[in-house]
């Protein structure tokens, strides 16, 4: 096995990932994700595909004059045509698909071997007379016969500047990784691997690439990719690091943020349990767990939330334990007695006995019930009234009390629950509340039919401080207003 120190990562997230279904990128948009991924410490960014549209072309040839550290990269087929429309967008390299699998060849190019072989070896010449850098793709290179695939690569080593080995459809295991990419990485020509998760091992094979001389990784950040999506950025480079002690240029403490710009722009959610970008993989319910959190974190994190620029939550639930609650407790500044803390246990046991939620302004409801704490809210709902209809601008206003000031604003936005919540943070600017963040929006339908009730949760933030909050109306835009303003009184108090 060849030893491997260092590996460099391409990431491709703008082209590969944005063919997720239903992601579609402006190139304002774009430009901002590489601008991202550059500060992240990706080797290549593969900025997309120059051949399908002006805008994409405006979008990659606006990333290559940004000025990025990163090598920049176009995707394109054995054609000139796709070939000239990379080279008009002055990027670094060029990345050739070159369809290697017999069913590919015979099926969709209708050739045979020895053509493919030298349309291949023509268009890489075709770009290196252009002056720029060629990677071949070989497609369904795991389908492939491995012995025309190293004639194939011995073919073009010479030539080009990567070749890339790609389980297009995710049909690899490491042990077969394993042997392909030892027979394969014989040469001074860098081998990538790019793998697919259609079985979930797009992470393990591509890290037993690596460890068998694949010298690049292609990944896209959050696993976005076609069917089940591509190796993931943040699992392969951290499986890497961590596991293998192979090293990486990426900076790890932004690693969070740049998952939560690509989830937010691509409008992809990521499961909870998302291996290392999940909301819950560092938040703890069960009191065993926080028990043992708060004695040495190391005893239920496999790593420090910090290294992913990430942050340790407790939740509340029905596992909740006696150092859950007193943790929150002291987040709030509120001391109670061990009868009260018990109390206090017994209802939040009880709510979550019933399937609910336990929002942050859920449990300060319950600890003020407890306590007897009378709180004046900072902010009520008094009235609002929302316009919204087909050649109609939505428009939203609100009468608020704010501190026992009347407050009215309106506001329009993409629809009513937008303009809503925009006539809401107008109404707040200028009362220290309008560095408020948005940073999750969920709706539930609470019963049937179309005159359901609807369960509104969301996530806010105010520097590093966050709360959860909800609100339950027959009406999605009262519903919504009410999750934010409990949202902000939770925040703004404590």
């Amino acid at each position: 096995m060849q030893e491997v120190k260092a590996v460099k990562i391409l990431d491709t997230t703008l082209r590969d990932g944005e063919q997720t279904p239903g992601v579609s990128l402006t190139p304002e948009q774009k430009l901002q994700i590489a601008k991202r991924l550059d500060l992240l410490g990706v080797d290549v960014i593969e900025a997309g595909t120059a051949v399908i549209s002006e805008g994409e072309q405006r979008a990659i040839r606006g990333i290559a004059h940004e000025g990025l550290n990163a090598e920049i990269s176009s995707f394109a087929r054995l054609l000139t045509g796709d070939i000239d429309a990379a080279i008009e967008c002055e990027v670094d390299t060029v990345n050739l698909v070159s369809p290697v699998s017999d069913s590919h060849i015979k099926k969709k190019l209708k050739i045979d071997r020895e053509t493919l072989q030298s349309m291949t070896v023509e268009m890489s010449e075709y770009v290196k007379e252009h002056g720029l850098k060629v990677e071949v793709s070989a497609e369904d290179a795991s389908r492939a016969d491995i012995a025309f695939l190293e004639s194939f690569f011995t073919d073009l080593a010479q030539i080009v500047d990567r070749l890339s080995f790609c389980d297009t459809v995710g049909v690899l295991y490491p042990e077969r990784t394993k042997e392909i990419f030892q027979t394969l990485c014989i040469f001074d020509t860098p081998v990538s691997v790019h793998c697919h998760n259609d079985f979930g091992l797009a992470t393990a094979n591509s890290v037993a690439a690596v460890m068998a001389g694949a010298e690049v990784v292609h990944v896209t950040v959050n696993g976005l990719g076609e069917r089940a999506g591509n190796a993931s950025l943040e699992e392969v480079v951290m499986t890497l690091e961590l596991l293998y002690n192979v090293k990486t240029n990426i900076a790890k403490e932004k690693m969070y943020e740049t998952s939560r710009l690509v989830r937010n722009l691509t409008k992809m959610p990521l499961a909870p349990n998302k291996p290392l970008m999940g909301d819950n993989v560092f938040t703890h319910e069960s009191g065993m767990h926080v028990h043992g959190t708060l004695a040495g974190t190391a005893l239920y994190e496999p790593i420090d939330p910090g290294i992913l620029g990430r942050k340790r939550r407790f939740t509340l639930g029905k596992h909740t334990g006696k150092a859950s609650v007193k943790l929150a407790l002291d987040e709030m500044g509120i001391t109670a007695d061990s009868e009260q803390t018990k109390k206090i246990l017994a209802m939040v046991k009880e709510l979550g006995d019933k399937g609910k939620l336990i929002t942050d302004s859920d449990f300060q409801a319950i600890v003020e019930d407890v306590l007897r704490i009378e709180r004046e809210e900072k902010i009520k709902l008094v009235d609002l009234s929302v316009v919204s209809g087909k050649n109609v601008y939505p428009t939203a206003s609100l009468r608020l009390q704010i501190d026992g000031e009347e407050v009215v604003e309106a506001g329009v936005g993409v629809g009513p629950v937008d303009a809503a919540i925009n006539a809401l943070r107008k109404a707040m600017t200028g009362m220290e509340m309008d560095d408020l963040r948005l940073d999750e929006y969920h709706v539930d339908a609470i019963t049937g039919g179309t005159d359901a009730l609807v369960n509104v949760k969301i996530k806010i933030s105010r520097g590093d401080k966050m709360v959860t909050a909800s609100g339950v109306s027959e009406d999605i835009v009262t519903a919504s207003v009410y999750a934010l303003i409990n949202g902000v009184n939770r925040l703004y108090v404590y």
